[in-house]
């Protein structure tokens, strides 16, 4: 597992580890362990990561489903 003690929210090195919120992205030896400075940056990241979840998937739709996998005809 791979870890980032710097808060992606605000830049800053989280150094209090053992009460820091964290997230884990991924599984197994790719997932990625973010620790955050407060609760409200997690939560503020969270909160973007599902608004671009939502963008993707309406990207998605408005093109038909269409995938970035390029096919030979």
């Amino acid at each position: 597992m791979l870890v980032t003690t710097k808060d992606p929210m605000t830049g800053r090195e989280v150094t209090d580890l053992v009460s820091a919120p964290f997230i884990i992205e991924g599984r197994g030896d790719s997932a990625l362990k973010i620790y955050f400075e407060s609760e409200q940056t997690r939560q503020a990241y969270i909160d973007v990561e599902m608004e671009m979840e939502s963008i993707d998937e309406s990207l998605a739709r408005a093109h038909g489903g269409t995938t970035h996998i390029a096919r030979e005809m």
